[in-house]
């Protein structure tokens, strides 16, 4: 008995040593396991100040685009729709010219101060030529950030919504509603591309709605940027025979 007691002096019970033993288990677990802290995270999500910065950032750097463009007008009154397609110029300060193909015809031009509409008008009919302000018409006030003329946040406050919902989950939908109230729009909304993962800055899409809700929305490709363009471009002499006709 004298050998097993001298053996036992010394020594901690099982009992006794058990919690020991499983607290340095989970200390050497514990440290095998990264910290949450430690996880790698995310980008961070781009807010609709970030995207909205993207835009005007990139056309900031541009001097101008030329672009194909598909326009689809929803009249809420009639439920109807009007499809039309042609080419576009943007070129700054402020000059811009639409050419609808036909059977359309249309020519909307800016020189930078007014608005020229050319309505070719249908078989017998009489051309007319419409003379605008240029803030009296709302494809100005959607298309400032790409002649140069007015800076986003000025004049917008941003959302960004669900692109997935809006039919656009390869980018950011940036919906725009204007700082003073505008008889010509009530919200515009840009579809911009992502890329890696970031707002890229360039728009492909514009859809101006209006208090009515007629929806107005110009689908773009082929784009090219800092065109060669000549300020005749810009100008537009009506054939003879023409109403002109300013409001």
């Amino acid at each position: 008995m004298g050998d097993v007691n001298s053996r036992m002096e010394g020594q901690v019970p099982f009992r006794m040593r058990t919690p020991r033993i499983l607290t340095a288990f989970a200390m050497l677990l514990a440290s095998a396991i990264p910290a949450a802290a430690d996880a790698p995270k995310g980008p961070k999500a781009p807010t609709a100040r970030d995207v909205a910065a993207a835009v005007q950032s990139f056309y900031e750097q541009v001097s101008g685009v030329e672009a194909a463009f598909f326009q689809t007008y929803y009249h809420r009154l009639y439920d109807r729709y009007d499809r039309s397609k042609g080419k576009v110029a943007f070129v700054k300060p402020g000059k811009m010219r639409w050419d609808y193909a036909q059977p359309n015809g249309k020519i909307i031009v800016s020189d930078g101060a007014k608005l020229l509409v050319f309505e070719p008008g249908g078989a017998g009919e009489v051309p007319q030529l419409f003379e605008r302000e240029m803030k009296a018409e709302s494809l100005p006030q959607a298309f400032s950030f790409l002649t140069g003329t007015g800076k986003l946040e000025d004049s917008f406050t941003f959302r960004l919504l669900d692109a997935a919902k809006q039919g656009y989950a390869d980018g950011y939908v940036l919906e725009l509603r204007p700082k003073e109230p505008s008889p010509q729009y009530d919200r515009i909304l840009f579809y911009v591309l992502k890329h890696e993962g970031a707002p890229s800055g360039v728009v492909r899409r514009v859809l101006i709605v209006d208090a009515a809700g007629n929806r107005n929305r110009f689908d773009f490709s082929n784009l090219a940027w800092n065109p060669k363009v000549t300020d005749a471009r810009f100008k537009f002499a009506p054939p003879a025979g023409t109403r002109r006709i300013s409001n």
